[in-house]
């Protein structure tokens, strides 16, 4: 019942903010009856049945080339009514404004206007009575009466008997909205299609060796194959890690949204993946939607090592990785007392595990430093300050007792390929031993 209620509420919210963008850019700026406003009501018919086609195609199984057709118009229309109508809402302090200063120049050009025909007007009046009526004239020797001149100041023209006056506004409060609304769209898809920067950061740890001093572990996350980034996605991702030339590469987690058999070619550039002690994987919660046990087998296959809760002794530290949490309702949950109950705690320990959320258990079991991703930084501003209602850490380092927690940003986007105040990254974590 709570489920319905829901979708109900978010249903509703879609259906107003679409009337509202429609209202704004395309009613209050067209004429009716004319192409523009056919072509922008069937848009926005459209467009919104495109973007549920691409959030449930996947799920309902459809073939994998309608997912692709149906995912670029539809989840880019997602992050692009988002952006609209933040920039139309804006607007709105916008449009009165700017309709207060057509209606002062409108009233300072009507002044001006009205003195000068006032006055001709008036001493065309007096030539005439004076040179047609000599009987009217006044006497020789009395004074000639004085012209009166009137002037009638015109009364301040309001928008509603202006229609041209509200269709500029329109056209302009809604042409601006749009160029912002598109352009961020535009700017943050050239960043996920760019590929991930690479980011560097020391993080001391306490029981680190000195033979250990130095070690980079390449961290990546939240890659998110899917219908729209493919496998020269996964190409920019492996060359960037490459250039790194790291001693480990992690892989936490969120590698693809979809099965084996669709994303499989996509994923074959990680077999190109190089680092000294090779490169490990965790789950995330996206490969629990595509078949977790078959994605585990592949990565295997390509080269790479799954931790699914287990443990590997490096030099100087132990490595451990669990399994998401999205993991138990196939009975294949975290489980921390496997990867770390019986280690010796006298050693430095990493630990790979995609969501930020299971820090309490690192913490318990004595982890020095905890290697997540998952919250894409939000991905799409302020889709920031959402997450961090969900996520103790959204992006960055930070501290939680005697555990450090460093969260990626992701080299993805799910949904809609476009990021916005969360740059993707590829993180170089280098530790540093205190000893040294």
């Amino acid at each position: 019942m709570v489920f319905v209620l829901v979708a109900v509420a978010v249903l509703a919210l879609l259906v107003g903010v679409h009337r509202y963008v429609w209202r704004r850019l395309v009613g209050d700026t067209t004429v009716p009856g004319s192409a523009l406003r056919r072509a922008g009501t069937v848009a926005a018919w459209l467009l919104p049945l495109l973007s549920i086609g691409a959030l449930v195609s996947g799920r309902a199984g459809a073939p994998f080339r309608l997912q692709q057709t149906l995912a670029w118009p539809g989840f880019l229309w997602l992050a692009a009514l988002l952006y609209l109508t933040l920039a139309l809402l804006v607007g709105e302090a916008v449009r009165p404004v700017l309709r207060w200063v057509l209606a002062r120049r409108a009233v300072d050009g009507g002044t001006a206007d009205g003195v000068g025909v006032g006055f001709g007007a008036a001493a065309g009046s007096d030539a005439a009575e004076i040179g047609s009526s000599p009987a009217e004239a006044p006497a020789s020797g009395s004074p000639a009466a004085p012209a009166t001149l009137v002037v009638e100041a015109p009364a301040p023209p309001s928008s509603a008997t202006h229609p041209s006056r509200r269709l500029f506004v329109a056209r302009a409060v809604g042409g601006a909205a749009a160029v912002a609304g598109l352009g961020t769209v535009g700017y943050g898809t050239y960043g996920v299609l760019r590929g991930p920067r690479v980011k560097r950061i020391t993080v001391p740890l306490a029981k680190l060796p000195r033979s250990a001093h130095g070690f980079r572990i390449a961290v990546v996350s939240d890659i998110h194959l899917g219908p729209i980034l493919g496998r020269a996605h996964t190409q920019r991702i492996v060359d960037t890690i490459n250039r790194t030339q790291p001693d480990l590469i992690a892989v936490v987690g969120d590698l693809v949204d979809g099965t084996v058999a669709d994303l499989g070619p996509a994923a074959e550039p990680l077999a190109g993946l190089t680092a000294r002690h090779g490169a490990f994987f965790v789950t995330g919660n996206h490969e629990y939607f595509s078949g977790a046990a078959q994605w585990v087998d592949h990565v295997r296959e390509l080269g790479l090592h799954p931790l699914e809760n287990a443990r590997v002794e490096m030099d100087g530290f132990d490595l451990a990785g669990v399994n998401d949490i999205a993991g138990e309702s196939e009975g294949q949950g975290p489980d921390f007392e496997r990867a770390l109950g019986d280690r010796d705690r006298t050693r430095a320990s990493v630990l790979l595990a995609h969501q930020p959320v299971v820090i309490d258990d690192a913490v318990a079991h004595g982890v020095d430093l905890q290697l997540s991703g998952h919250t894409h930084g939000g991905q799409l501003w302020p889709g920031n300050y959402l997450a961090e209602l969900a996520n103790p850490t959204v992006a960055g380092l930070e501290r939680y007792g005697d555990t450090q927690l460093y969260v990626s940003r992701g080299a993805g986007a799910w949904g809609p390929p476009v990021r916005v105040g969360a740059p993707s990254d590829i993180t170089v974590v280098q530790l540093a031993s205190r000893r040294a």
